[in-house]
Parts: C-alpha cells; sequence; structure tokens
C-alpha cells in the first residue's frame, strides 16, 4: 500500500493544536472590510476550532 499523501488544501488552513485539536481562521476576513461592521471585523479576529462533524474529515486529509 502506499503513502498517503497530505491534501495541502487543507494544510494550509488548518493548525493542530498541542492537544490534539484543529484550529482555523474566521472567514471574510481578506478583503472589503470598509463595509463590514465594526462588530463583524472584531468577531473574526481570532482562530477558532473546526467542527467534530468536520474534524474526522479534515484529519484524514491531513494524514494524521
Amino acid at each position: 500500500m502506499p503513502k498517503m499523501k497530505t491534501s495541502k488544501t487543507v494544510a494550509k488552513r488548518i493548525k493542530v493544536t498541542a492537544g490534539g485539536k484543529l484550529m482555523r481562521r474566521k472567514a471574510g476576513r481578506g478583503h472589503l472590510l470598509s463595509t463590514k461592521s465594526p462588530k463583524r471585523i472584531r468577531g473574526g479576529r481570532k482562530a477558532t476550532t473546526v467542527p467534530k462533524a468536520f474534524a474526522k474529515h479534515a484529519r484524514r486529509k491531513l494524514g494524521i
């Protein structure tokens, strides 16, 4: 059986914490920020965890 390749698109977007959780950036922070309210902009600052429903799929893509 050949080695499983890591999905580079997922690897660039998701990082694994020391505890094994998956972290991702929030959407909507890339551009066009002048039209968004300050509350929306502040809400997108911190990274958040990947939901459990998607975590299993993401782990498989990362080869973990």
